[in-house]
């Protein structure tokens, strides 16, 4: 799997935190339920030092939900203005690109999903299989289903942020 660092080193510390769809899209849409929350998180993590990790899943599904939650929401001529702040917010150039992996990784990916029973779906099954390889342990998500991938440490608060980033204790 490629790596997302310039340098071509994996990641293996606690120092980077991958950001799922819901936090994404709230940070894009003012309207969102949960803006002012995923604001406080993406402070939180920064603020901590964190890298943030955009994969191309969470940007395919966060460009998705914001043309379908446009058009329902009778707002289309809002979208292209939506479009323009998540492609500024993440650059091509900030995307970690997980869709090549797809094709190795999709035995895994349906093991995960079969496994939760369906709870995760497939592009959470793949997010999560792109933190495992990268080293990546934190991701930043209103979603409790990722609660069930026990490598990852699902935050979604600034204290959850606090917490995560603790540093371990020395023996």
């Amino acid at each position: 799997m490629p790596s997302p660092t310039p340098n071509g080193c994996t990641m293996t510390t606690p120092q980077h935190a991958a950001i799922d769809t819901n936090v994404l899209v709230a940070l894009v849409d003012s309207r969102d339920h949960w803006h002012a929350s995923a604001h406080a998180l993406r402070e939180a993590l920064q603020g901590r030092g964190a890298d943030l990790v955009y994969f191309d899943p969470v940007l395919n599904e966060a460009i998705s939900v914001l043309a379908r939650r446009a058009q329902e929401q009778g707002r289309s001529s809002q979208f292209a203005d939506l479009l323009d702040t998540l492609t500024h917010q993440v650059p091509p150039e900030a995307i970690t690109w997980l869709s090549a992996e797809t094709q190795r990784l999709y035995s895994q990916v349906i093991a995960l999903v079969r496994n939760t029973s369906g709870k995760l779906n497939f592009h959470d099954a793949l997010i999560a299989l792109g933190c495992q390889e990268l080293g990546i342990a934190i991701i930043a998500s209103f979603d409790r289903d990722l609660d069930q991938v026990t490598w990852l440490t699902r935050v979604e608060t600034p204290d959850a942020v606090v917490t995560a980033f603790k540093p371990a204790p020395v023996d």
